[in-house]
């Protein structure tokens, strides 16, 4: 298990979004206030207790359920093809993550005064995305070195 190159792939994968989980995604001025955008939605940066502006919890679950998933792939390694379908899916996931994130920014530049700013944790799921995609190249290259085993049988 921990021996393929695909499960340090899919570790990487889990820890990079589950850090999306803690971190700021982006920075935004909506009318003279500033904003902290993360994957729970906006939150207000000016009072002491923050206060959700904009509700975001879908990007919270992409971002969890890609984690899940990941991890769940790592324990797949006996049986490849499944590994291989549920890393596309995941990286299908990685892909709406980024659709619905800019669904949300344009929603609310509608405002006026909107400015943002974009955060390091929002480049994590890209880096995911480019891991996975590693991961299914090695799952595929561990599935044909297989095969081709079975036919010298």
């Amino acid at each position: 298990m921990i021996q393929r190159i695909q499960t340090i792939y899919l570790l990487l994968i889990a820890a990079a979004m589950a850090a999306v989980l803690f971190l700021p995604l982006a920075t935004v001025q909506a009318g003279g206030v500033i904003y902290t955008y993360d994957v729970l939605g906006m939150h207000t940066t000016a009072d002491a207790s923050p206060v959700l502006a904009h509700p975001a919890w879908a990007l919270g679950a992409l971002s969890a359920l890609v984690t899940a998933l990941a991890l769940v792939a790592v324990f797949l390694y006996r049986n490849r093809m499944r590994q291989m379908r549920l890393c596309i899916f995941n990286a299908l996931l990685l892909v709406g993550f980024y659709v619905l994130f800019a669904f949300f920014l344009w929603n609310l530049s509608a405002q006026p005064g909107f400015h943002f700013s974009l955060r390091f944790a929002l480049s994590l799921p890209l880096v995911s995305l480019i891991l996975d995609y590693l991961a299914i190249r090695s799952i595929g290259a561990d599935e044909m070195l297989v095969r081709s085993l079975n036919r010298l049988r």
